[in-house]
């Protein structure tokens, strides 16, 4: 088969979209923590002087949502006019409304019932969710996304302490990874990043700003040679950014949220969702299952795949691909799987503790992987289970 490249991108909060994720969940977070049931489907979009605020949102919580706009856009950078975009004088609109009646009775009166005859929360909308893990990093993810995200986060940092003081908020990286025959990563073929910057800066020092306290603070040195490409801000100019040279909405970087693209995906969005939106839930959960998997050794590479239906509280299906990894069968790890795991809407809120109010620091650089190890769906607690059931001579 011979060398295999691929490349996965990430990008910083400052981005007009990830920008727009991030004030979608700041307000979940603001009405989850005064109304834990509170049901949430906001998105925001932001173009030159004005961010929007739309969805469904059922709450007794009373929340300011331009404030908390205001605020997370000031926080993440845009506080100046010289930006094209400043949190203080930026038009804010909101456009909210209630959750569809329809939509609630099929989520709170589902049509299965435990035992005992109490009702289930049912699934909030059909859909299909799917999760990832493989052997590539410590944390358990590609390597290609994983460098990303390291390199997004490493670039907001430096802007934010001083270190590059002459950056601006908006940001990307893209990073090429070479593979062997056997899949396994062996050299960083292409890194690339666009890094908004004040004007008239020395391009030149500017690149090598970002190659010595960017990327090699952040790519191991033993996957860089001299062979690696480096592309820094490719056009060579990058003075306009975020939603002042483009517009932002809410859920358009899924693949920037997930895997990188070495993965398949569901279709749907995290952001601004309060976890009975299985879209989100049903995502945290098949990643907690497949990383599980690879944990216990019972496979390199493990990928999960859910479905719904609404109004249902039981998964219509659980798929297991480990891709020709496995030491044992896939479909007895899915039945495994379904036995050990509640997988309702409300079995995966409750063992995730999905109702606290965490999700404005995950709306950037990533919901999985190596800076989400404080979240219930990195955890590798059921490894050991898996192991004990599908292979007792190695427990």
């Amino acid at each position: 088969m011979g060398i295999r490249l691929f490349t996965s991108e990430s990008v910083t909060e400052g981005h007009p979209d990830k920008l727009c994720d991030c004030v979608s969940d700041a307000i979940l977070d603001a009405l989850l923590a005064q109304d834990c049931n509170a049901r949430c489907a906001c998105e925001v979009t932001a173009s030159p002087g004005e961010l929007h605020i739309m969805g469904e949102i059922t709450t007794t919580a009373t929340v300011d949502y331009e404030a908390i706009a205001r605020n997370t856009v000031r926080e993440i950078g845009y506080d100046r006019d010289e930006y094209g975009f400043n949190a203080d004088t930026i038009t804010v609109r909101v456009a909210i409304h209630e959750q569809s009646p329809d939509i609630a009775q099929g989520v709170d009166h589902s049509m299965e019932e435990k035992s005992g005859g109490s009702q289930m929360l049912g699934a909030g909308d059909q859909g299909i969710m799917f999760g990832y893990a493989c052997n590539e990093t410590p944390e358990r993810m590609p390597l290609p996304i994983s460098l990303a995200h390291a390199l997004t986060r490493k670039l907001t940092e430096v802007r934010v302490t001083g270190v590059l003081p002459y950056l601006r908020p908006d940001g990307k990286s893209q990073v090429t990874v070479e593979y062997d025959e056997e899949l396994n990563p062996v050299r960083i073929h292409t890194v690339v990043v666009s890094a908004q910057h004040d004007p008239d800066i020395d391009f030149a020092q500017m690149k090598m700003d970002i190659i010595s306290k960017v990327i090699c603070e952040v790519v191991p040195s033993h996957l860089l040679d001299k062979d690696t490409i480096f592309y820094i801000n490719p056009t060579g100019r990058f003075v306009l950014g975020g939603p002042a040279a483009d517009t932002g909405l809410t859920g358009r970087k899924i693949i920037v949220d997930t895997y990188g693209g070495y993965a398949r995906h569901g279709g749907g969005a995290f952001s601004g969702k309060d976890p009975t939106k299985l879209d989100r839930s049903g995502a945290y959960i098949a990643r907690y299952l497949a990383k599980n998997v690879v944990a216990a050794g019972l496979a390199d590479r493990c990928e999960i795949q859910l479905s719904y239906a609404i109004g249902v509280a039981e998964p219509i299906s659980l798929l297991v691909d480990t891709f020709g990894t496995g030491v044992t069968d896939d479909e007895r790890i899915a039945e495994m799987l379904l036995r050990i795991a509640d997988l309702t809407p409300l079995g995966i809120i409750e063992s995730l503790s999905l109702k606290e109010p965490c999700y404005r620091s995950l709306a950037a650089y990533g919901h999985f992987g190596q800076f989400r190890n404080q979240c219930k769906w990195e955890s590798e607690n059921i490894a050991q289970t898996l192991l004990h059931y599908l292979m007792p001579n190695h427990a």
